[in-house]
């Protein structure tokens, strides 16, 4: 197996394996996912069908759309860093689905409180070792996929 070959397979097993772990722990492990969940899975969905695609085209565009789905995958992996600093509380959320309120009338709070979603972006609903899913998201994605096309690249 030639390393492009090898490559293509790794860049489409990675995001496969990340989204299996992630509707694996939502439908089989009852962890609803938040907003910020739904953002780091868009680029994983998008580096797939990129892998997919590779398969199917000749080498020199199939190698293009492996390096865009290596970038789609850091790309999942820095929102996985941004939304586990939200659920560590080291910088607010940048969505209505943070804990955090604005100041104001009793009304605008209970206002805000009925439209915030139940399932909340700054809370982890799980960890291992102090790291929440996103946190796991961020680090598997950005080593994996740094591994990834370094190896390749290094080859």
């Amino acid at each position: 197996m030639t390393p492009f070959a090898k490559a293509r397979l790794a860049t489409l097993s990675l995001p496969a394996a990340l989204m299996a772990g992630a509707l694996g722990s939502q439908y089989i492990g009852h962890l609803f996912p938040c907003e910020m969940c739904h953002w780091q899975r868009w680029p994983h969905y998008t580096a797939i069908v990129l892998a997919f695609l590779a398969f199917l085209v000749p080498a020199r565009i199939g190698r293009a759309l492996v390096a865009l789905a290596l970038v789609a995958v850091l790309v999942s992996g820095g929102i996985g860093v941004f939304h586990a600093g939200v659920e560590y509380h080291w910088w607010p959320g940048i969505t209505r689905c943070a804990a955090t309120m604005a100041t104001g009338s009793h009304a605008d709070m209970l206002a805000q409180i009925m439209a915030t979603p139940m399932i909340q972006c700054d809370v982890a609903q799980w960890t291992l070792f102090g790291i929440s899913l996103a946190g796991f998201n961020a680090i598997i994605s950005i080593l994996g996929g740094l591994g990834i096309f370094l190896w390749w690249r290094g080859r």
